[in-house]
């Protein structure tokens, strides 16, 4: 078995399979960061929506929490297929990458809008009747005040939702988009040992998950109230 692994090495460590693997995770990469990013975003917007009390804002209050607590008990596999069986006939021309990618924003945003939330109610109220107190409208209350304080609670659980998803978008296979999972299974698939195939998907995810999860842990920590304060 070993001496069988050994000999598949040479052709499996070519300059073809590199540019194939890289580019399976560029698309994993991208999937992650840009579906996280644009759902980050939008969950900010859908939690301060929440925290909201204008009574004009209640239908769009209402239209938020079902959204939110819909796409968070749909698996993210119906919610690929949803995608695309909506997308395709509206623009034939999208691409698998695409569609997989406003899938990855659908579903994060109703995950990271009930982090962010949990960080907008973890601000004492008094902090918000204080920038009331002191003439602040509600944007800068909310980017002076409230955003600041909040960071340190929102980004850890942020932070491990995005690097859990970059392992989730593995699924996006189903719809023939060649991520990094499906590259591995791939090469598999074309006679190379799985423990080759899958070792080069494993060093890969390691690879993209630990920075993102160092650079969480740095910011939890620099953005932490100082011990000595």
């Amino acid at each position: 078995m070993l001496d069988y692994i050994l000999s598949q090495i040479p052709m499996f460590a070519t300059w073809h399979n590199l540019v194939f693997f890289l580019e399976a995770a560029g698309r994993t990469l991208t999937m992650t960061l840009i579906g996280c990013g644009i759902g980050f975003t939008a969950g900010l917007a859908i939690a301060v929506l929440r925290q909201s009390r204008a009574r004009v804002l209640a239908p769009l209050r209402m239209l938020a929490v079902a959204y939110v607590e819909t796409f968070r008990r749909i698996p993210f596999l119906v919610i690929l297929f949803i995608v695309l069986y909506v997308i395709q006939p509206l623009a034939p021309d999208a691409s698998l990458l695409a569609i997989a990618t406003v899938a990855v924003c659908l579903l994060s945003t109703a995950f990271l809008s009930e982090i962010v939330r949990a960080g907008l109610e973890s601000v004492p109220r008094q902090q918000t009747e204080g920038a009331a107190a002191l003439n602040f409208t509600a944007a800068q209350s909310l980017f002076l005040v409230v955003l600041p304080q909040a960071w340190r609670v929102i980004l850890p659980p942020a932070a491990a939702f995005i690097v859990m998803f970059i392992k989730d978008t593995s699924l996006a296979s189903q719809l023939g988009v060649i991520e990094l999972t499906f590259a591995g299974k791939i090469l598999v698939n074309r006679g190379f040992s799985p423990f080759l195939g899958y070792g080069a998907v494993l060093i890969l995810y390691f690879a993209m998950s630990y920075p993102l999860s160092r650079l969480g842990a740095y910011l939890e920590k620099r953005l932490a109230p100082s011990r000595h304060s």
